[in-house]
């Protein structure tokens, strides 16, 4: 597919627009800017330092404006905002490891709640930006330990710091959609809609953070070492990192086409048949590189992790007509693929995924690709 016809995606929405990401730096951050200059549109990142050497974003040499800062420097990242005058914000910045939580639990709430507070205050005073898209995590749940997925509705908690503050984010994103972007406001007192995005189990191509799973698996066999995993029978929702983008970004068309009905929360989850124990994670990671070579290492004394935790995106597919591309295994496969390339032969694929993903959900006629 060539560039000019991502330029039609998410019906031309994205084509010229003003757009604001922080955590761009990030994983899940530099696939999403990425994907946006490829629709044509003016990026601005605002992030700290590139966290992880390689660096996804340093590989694709993007032509963004790159600023440089935290987002607890109110005063930093309001001036940004106001400079850039974003059309719509994706606010991504956090503290993202829930192992890491339990190592620095009070700057993980700090990042996580207030950051999220500063970049919805520096939208509420300048007022220029149409849409903003708060991105938390599925651990914003209160996790129950139950089969099936959860829906937007149902309780927020978290018993360890990350979940924790990550639900925080969610009650404070709320307040703001409430007290200042009510809804039932909009084009009267203000002109901004707000929406919030819950996802989980990402995984792809550039990803090198510490402590995550499939990092651990290709930088071992990256060294021809074996990976000591925890946890064997523990079940996620594997899916791709373009597949909770794909819904960012359609919900993001949507509330800069000023659809009021847009502005809540939303769940972009696989397939139930995409939800596969991590020892299928290594196994089919194992089948696509030979080199993967594993053992596991249970912990009596290990911080405590849910043994299951999926979504019910039923309301993305009813509302948004959303819908995943890849299954959990095609997710594993591209992944381990990725790195493979990268490893073996200093190929850089990810044009080639976002290509093949954008060429299968068109062929299906996903409402986001008509």
């Amino acid at each position: 597919m060539e560039v000019t016809q991502f330029h039609d995606l998410f019906g031309g929405k994205y084509k010229n627009k003003r757009v604001f990401v922080t955590g761009h730096t990030g994983f899940k951050g530099s696939w999403l800017v990425y994907w946006l200059t490829q629709m044509g549109a003016d990026v601005t990142g605002y992030s700290l330092s590139t966290p992880t050497n390689p660096s996804h974003l340093e590989l694709l040499h993007l032509n963004i404006n790159s600023i440089t800062g935290d987002i607890l420097d109110k005063q930093k990242l309001t001036k940004a905002i106001q400079t850039v005058k974003p059309d719509i914000v994706f606010h991504l910045a956090a503290q993202a490891l829930v192992r890491q939580s339990y190592l620095t639990p009070r700057e993980t709430i700090e990042t996580n709640i207030m950051g999220t507070a500063n970049v919805l205050e520096a939208v509420r005073n300048s007022r220029d930006t149409q849409a903003v898209e708060i991105i938390t995590s599925d651990k914003c749940y209160q996790n129950q330990e139950i089969a099936r997925g959860y829906t937007e509705n149902d309780r927020l908690g978290g018993i360890d710091p990350y979940s924790a503050s990550k639900s925080c984010a969610e009650i404070v994103t709320n307040t703001y959609q409430n007290s200042f972007f009510n809804v039932k406001e909009f084009k009267k007192s203000h002109n901004t809609l707000v929406a919030s995005v819950r996802a989980g189990n990402v995984i792809g191509g550039g990803d090198w953070a510490a402590d995550r799973i499939v990092p651990d698996i290709v930088r071992a066999a990256s060294k021809s070492e074996t990976v000591r995993l925890r946890n064997p029978g523990a079940i996620r929702p594997w899916q791709h990192v373009l597949e909770p983008i794909s819904g960012y970004l359609h919900l993001g068309s949507k509330l800069l086409a000023g659809q009021k009905q847009f502005a809540s929360s939303w769940n972009f989850g696989p397939r139930k048949s995409s939800n596969l124990t991590v020892e299928q994670l290594v196994q089919l990671s194992k089948n696509t590189w030979s080199k993967v070579h594993y053992k596991f290492d249970i912990q009596k004394n290990a911080v405590h992790e849910a043994h299951i935790l999926t979504l019910n995106s039923s309301k993305a597919q009813r509302e948004l007509d959303w819908k995943p591309v890849w299954s959990g295994k095609t997710a594993i496969e591209k992944t381990i693929d990725w790195y493979k390339e990268y490893y073996e032969n200093k190929n850089v694929v990810s044009q080639k995924n976002l290509q093949q993903y954008v060429f299968e959900a068109s062929k299906k006629s996903f409402a986001w690709t008509r």
